[in-house]
């Protein structure tokens, strides 16, 4: 008798019942070599990647196979690469899926990645504020929300796969992607990171850590640059925002670092990828390289002759999938057939890969896009309220001597080339930088107001008069014409900073390293002669990277702004009217001197020593810090008197606000008097950001793991040892107004995973006046 088997008995891999995994790996054990191989690489269908991305040599460039041969694992920036209507964007998506399928046996489609740094990078799609401006408002929900928002989007269209957030923690300014960051603590970067992996990943879309690790910590502050750095330091500055965003996020994929360290590329560090990540954390999603990272073993870093020796250099360290085209991978059968590479190693990437696509729907649904793509609005009303929002959260008010708010009956000279160019709101990954400077003349596609014509329409704001002074990216200048309109106004308000591109093509991004911290082009000279007139100045600076700003001593008012997004304008030109209270906090420094670019996270060497070098790293305004409408005074902090080296102990930070009412951020501080190993001064270990009205007093109650205090000893395991902790509470890492001394009691502790969220809650009654 002949029994017909249905199609789930054919293929067990198609079986909903089974986890994916199971899944995963029934339909490994039904693929060929070449066609699991197939589903680790990728294609970028663009003639113009090295517009985008570090360039791939010639030679090397020659071994790009046809990727539609036997199925594909990845699309590369289908939406992302040109400025296409999403119309059409989504036509085109469909037709690749389409030949994917039909080249594959078993009709496998492929994931879509999209850059998604400040927003989905499409045509059309809102532009968010950069992630430092997401730093400054030490609003984690905030972030999260933003983040499914823009999740939504991608997964409407039918992208799987996004491309961020970027948790490298920021050593030195200079670095052309500072402005990608979450600012230089590893704490705000985690948690902060955790935030926008969760909101990612909660609509369904894959998130990305990135860059796996080291890369900002690079000699020099030099893209690419190789990274020297002992092995404390790396675990305990480096590391740990990658470790919570795993762990509390749920991210699912983390991509290779360009950089070695200590002569160990990323890309080929086995014992990053395959022990840290995977091993110690249990990390069990994929890997995935950074663009054309696995053929620059060769060309860059010269540890593998050819091609084909760093993808099997890659694959045994780790690395799952070949971007943004294969080309080291393509190799890879031929390795296995010569002994070379371990068929086991393939089977075990293909298996994370297509864990990954079952996840997605892809091998249940009949279409690979949404059937009403074309119909998603990128620009939302949703999309612009959060982007509005976390722009009004993110400004950071330095200083103010009264000047603020600007008045109705006031002549303003507004100044700077800042003022009236859009893309300086922009960071460098935002579609109209990244993509559209490569298409003079085209629009932006979205609506994005410049500050001028925002404090034009501002309510509140006398008449105005705009002088550009200055270009920001060469040295023509207008500076006499700036001083007369100055000298003719009752105000200036003076705007400057970056402009936002990829490879010299800007003053902020990748590969727009900065040799110092003094303003681009001439606009250094051009504040100190509009400050020499005399005349009430307002200075508002508009970057990607906190410049030196020790100089402008005379402004009245000081301004910073990092890359507000499409509606920055307009929440810089309320801060300037009133109408929107300052909350942001600096999750950098800002320098004294354009000389100075080392961050808060220093040891007492590394702080001023009167005496011992002339030198002084002071910063001008410290992390942590901003002004607000209150004044908001520490009154206490409680714990108690022992904490063991195991546990948990509650910190309740008592505060009270005698001023108007304001949006205050907590911060608690960590140092050591004394311990085995070089600890920094303060290390932020919690922050909680509250409303606090007119008069009233409020309690912050942290949940300190004592976890969150350990570090690396001397025998390179992470511990809490026994000894004493102040735990100081403040409004910035300066101005730690509260402390208390806590012992840490019992034996040292071997701690297996870093501590999750210092958990806080706020009281919001109103205690005693």
């Amino acid at each position: 008798m002949t029994v017909e088997l249905s199609a789930v008995d054919q293929h067990r891999w198609r079986d909903p019942t089974l986890s994916a995994r199971e899944r995963a790996q029934a339909l490994v054990d039904e693929l060929t070599l070449e066609e699991k191989v197939a589903q680790l690489g990728s294609v970028w269908l663009t003639e113009s990647a090295d517009a985008f991305a570090p360039r791939l040599s010639d030679d090397l460039a020659d071994a790009v196979i046809d990727p539609f041969a036997l199925g594909l694992g990845q699309l590369t920036r289908v939406f992302g690469t040109a400025p296409i209507s999403l119309r059409d964007g989504v036509t085109k998506l469909r037709a690749l899926q389409r030949k994917v399928t039909e080249n594959q046996r078993l009709g496998i489609p492929a994931l879509v990645h999209e850059e998604c740094l400040t927003g989905l990078a499409a045509y059309g799609a809102t532009a968010f504020p950069a992630p430092l401006a997401w730093a400054a408002t030490f609003d984690d929900e905030l972030v999260r929300e933003m983040a499914r928002a823009i999740g939504d989007d991608m997964r409407a269209i039918g992208v799987h796969q996004g491309l961020a957030p970027v948790l490298d923690v920021v050593r030195d300014y200079r670095w052309g992607r500072v402005e990608e960051t979450l600012g230089e603590d590893p704490y705000l970067v985690g948690q902060l990171g955790a935030a926008y992996v969760a909101g990612l990943e909660s609509a369904g879309i894959i998130a990305t850590l990135k860059h796996f690790a080291g890369y900002a910590a690079s000699r020099g502050a030099r893209n690419h640059g190789p990274v020297s750095m002992g092995p404390r330091e790396f675990a305990d500055t480096v590391l740990p925002p990658f470790e919570m965003a795993l762990r509390q996020g749920g991210a699912r994929s983390v991509m290779t670092s360009y950089t070695d360290v200590d002569g160990i590329p990323s890309t080929g560090n086995r014992v990053l990828l395959d022990g840290i990540l995977r091993t110690e954390w249990g990390f069990d999603g994929t890997v995935v390289a950074d663009y054309w990272a696995i053929p620059f073993l060769v060309s860059m870093h010269r540890v593998a002759a050819d091609a084909a020796e760093a993808g099997a250099l890659a694959l045994r360290a780790g690395v799952d999938v070949e971007l943004p085209s294969t080309v080291a991978f393509a190799a890879l059968p031929r390795l296995v057939r010569e002994g070379i590479v371990d068929e086991s190693d393939i089977d075990r990437a293909a298996v994370r890969h297509l864990r990954h696509k079952i996840e997605a729907g892809l091998l249940d649904e009949e279409s690979a896009v949404p059937p009403a793509a074309e119909d998603v609005d990128l620009d939302s009303e949703r999309n612009r309220a959060l982007s509005a929002r976390i722009a009004e959260e993110s400004i950071v008010l330095l200083e103010d001597d009264g000047i603020l708010p600007l008045t109705v009956d006031s002549r303003v000279a507004l100044i700077g080339p800042a003022a009236a160019e859009y893309r300086s709101l922009l960071g460098c990954y935002a579609f109209p930088n990244h993509v559209l400077t490569k298409y003079p003349g085209h629009d932006p596609g979205i609506t994005i107001p410049t500050i001028e014509a925002a404090l034009r329409t501002e309510p509140g704001v006398g008449e105005l008069r705009f002088v550009r002074g200055c270009e920001i990216l060469d040295d023509a200048e207008e500076i006499a014409t700036a001083v007369k309109a100055a000298r003719e106004s009752d105000v200036a308000v003076v705007v400057v900073g970056d402009v936002a591109g990829l490879f010299g093509a800007g003053t902020s991004g990748e590969g727009c390293d900065a040799p110092d911290l003094r303003l681009p082009g001439r606009q250094h000279d051009l504040v100190l002669a509009v400050l020499a007139t005399g005349v009430p100045t307002v200075l508002v600076v508009v970057s990607g990277r906190p410049y030196a700003l020790g100089e402008y001593g005379a402004a009245r008012a000081i301004v910073q702004a990092f890359f507000p997004g499409a509606d920055g304008a307009g929440a810089i030109a309320g801060i300037l009217s009133g109408r929107v209270a300052p909350s942001g906090r600096l999750p950098v420094q800002i320098p004294r001197s354009p000389s100075a670019s080392t961050t808060y996270l220093e040891p007492p060497l590394g702080r001023h020593n009167a005496g011992i070098t002339v030198a002084d790293p002071t910063p001008l305004y410290p992390f942590g810090y901003g002004l607000t409408r209150g004044r908001v005074e520490y009154e206490s902090i409680d714990v108690p008197a022992a904490l063991r080296t195991d546990g948990a102990a509650e910190v309740v930070v008592a505060v009270r606000n005698t001023g108007a009412s304001a949006v205050e951020v907590v911060q608690l501080y960590a140092s050591y008097p004394s311990g085995p190993v070089v600890r920094p001064e303060a290390q932020l270990v919690g922050f909680a950001r509250i409303r606090i009205p007119a008069g009233a007093r409020r309690t912050v109650r942290f949940t300190l793991e004592a976890a969150r205090l350990a570090a690396t000893g001397l025998d390179g395991r992470l511990s809490v040892d026994p000894g004493t902790v102040v735990l100081a509470a403040g409004p910035s890492a300066a101005d730690r107004e509260c402390a208390v001394s806590v012992r840490l009691t019992g034996p040292r502790h071997l701690v297996l995973a870093r501590a999750g969220r210092t958990a806080w809650d706020v009281d919001h009654g109103e205690d005693e006046e």
